[in-house]
């Protein structure tokens, strides 16, 4: 375990040249520094705000879908049956004609039935529309409140101003308290909707999104380990400042406000643009590329940190595609939010990948992005 543990620490690929870990282990009095120990009171919290968002989606979301007659569907219940509910468990959940012709024989069934069946059965598994206001509701309110502290935050830090100030004297930056909390509270976030995952309606992107939690708890507590926590909280923010649109327009969405989904979706739209087309390229690669190499100069994490941020920005081009397309054929058709490109796999694909690489930088941007847009059409049902 020792040569493991030296192996993965080992200070040539996570620090600067000449500097160690016994320098940032013994700071002044009054000085902290960063130290891997500190994530681990992100666990307690994120209990808490699984806690806060069992309380808040029951006492406070819900009454709200209520005023807003957002009702549970009642779904038909598909007939207990042991042998098709092993195979739905088991095997697939949509079996094809050879599955169906050798279940219509054991069980003595016509193919409609057990079709008709399967479908039902499906259809419990589905969340329904006011489960999904309640936790889109939970997820606009942190997200909001994330942002507002986070831009509060940095509207008082010299390095929100002057980017250089991000790479002067590191990886010896202090450690303030507010820049504490914003990590650690994202931090716990992300722990709580991994932990929430295995309490809530299991959907068919489980995994998917499993790996994506998974994901961005490494990378945050990457960056944090590495303090590159002034760089860090710029990212963070950049990409905060369109997640609580993308919550607030699915909720428009779930309660029918047509025009105000519209509206939400065209604010998401420009304020991504210029966040992902404009200040991200030209603010924060600029100083970690420029910058960066100027005051500190390059070492390994820093290569690893700086293509992560490349093609986080390529896909950053790749989406605003995408919504312009969305945008433009919906301008076409009268209508802004409606629901069609976005539900083919490799749209969805791409913003899965989007939201990887995002988090790869430091954050997570989009969770169900695709979700906000998706779902006004009566005759389909949401993606997310």
């Amino acid at each position: 375990m020792a040569a493991l543990s030296a192996w993965f620490w080992n200070e040539r690929f996570w620090l600067p040249h000449n500097v160690t870990w016994a320098d940032l282990a013994d700071p002044a009095p009054g000085v902290e520094y960063p130290k891997a120990g500190h994530l681990l009171s992100a666990l307690p919290l994120a209990l808490g705000i699984f806690a806060v968002r069992i309380f808040f989606e029951r006492c406070i979301a819900s009454p709200c879908a209520s005023i807003l007659q957002i009702q549970t569907e009642l779904s038909r219940r598909a007939q207990p049956n042991a042998v098709l509910e092993k195979v739905f468990t088991s095997i697939t959940k949509s079996p094809d004609s050879r599955h169906l012709e050798g279940l219509s024989k054991q069980l003595d069934w016509d193919v409609r039935k057990i079709q008709r069946w399967f479908r039902q059965r499906r259809n419990q598994d589905k969340p329904s529309t006011r489960t999904k206001f309640c936790e889109s509701m939970w997820r606009f309110t942190f997200y909001l409140c994330i942002f507002i502290y986070g831009i509060r935050f940095l509207w008082q830090s010299l390095w929100m101003w002057d980017t250089r100030q991000c790479w002067y004297n590191y990886p010896y930056q202090v450690l303030t308290s507010g820049l504490y909390y914003y990590y650690i509270t994202e931090l716990s976030f992300y722990w709580s909707l991994m932990f929430s995952q295995f309490t809530d309606i299991k959907r068919k992107d489980f995994l998917i999104m499993f790996v994506h939690h998974l994901a961005t708890i490494s990378l945050i507590s990457f960056s944090y380990v590495n303090n590159m926590l002034r760089v860090g909280s710029l990212v963070m923010c950049i990409h905060d400042s369109s997640d609580f649109l993308l919550e607030a327009a699915k909720l428009a969405n779930y309660a029918k406000y047509q025009r105000l989904c519209d509206f939400l979706f065209v604010v998401f739209g420009m304020i991504f643009f210029v966040t992902r087309l404009v200040i991200f390229p030209f603010w924060i690669l600029n100083t970690t590329l420029f910058e960066s190499w100027e005051i500190i100069g390059p070492y390994p994490s820093w290569w690893l940190f700086n293509c992560l941020l490349l093609v986080l920005q390529l896909l950053h081009i790749i989406w605003s595609y995408l919504i312009a397309r969305i945008a433009f054929k919906a301008i076409m058709r009268g209508k802004v939010c409606t629901n069609p490109p976005l539900s083919s796999s490799k749209i969805r694909m791409s913003l899965f990948l989007h939201q990887i690489w995002r988090n790869a930088a430091l954050h997570q941007c989009l969770s169900n992005g695709c979700s906000a847009v998706n779902g006004c059409r009566q005759n389909e049902s949401p993606n997310s």
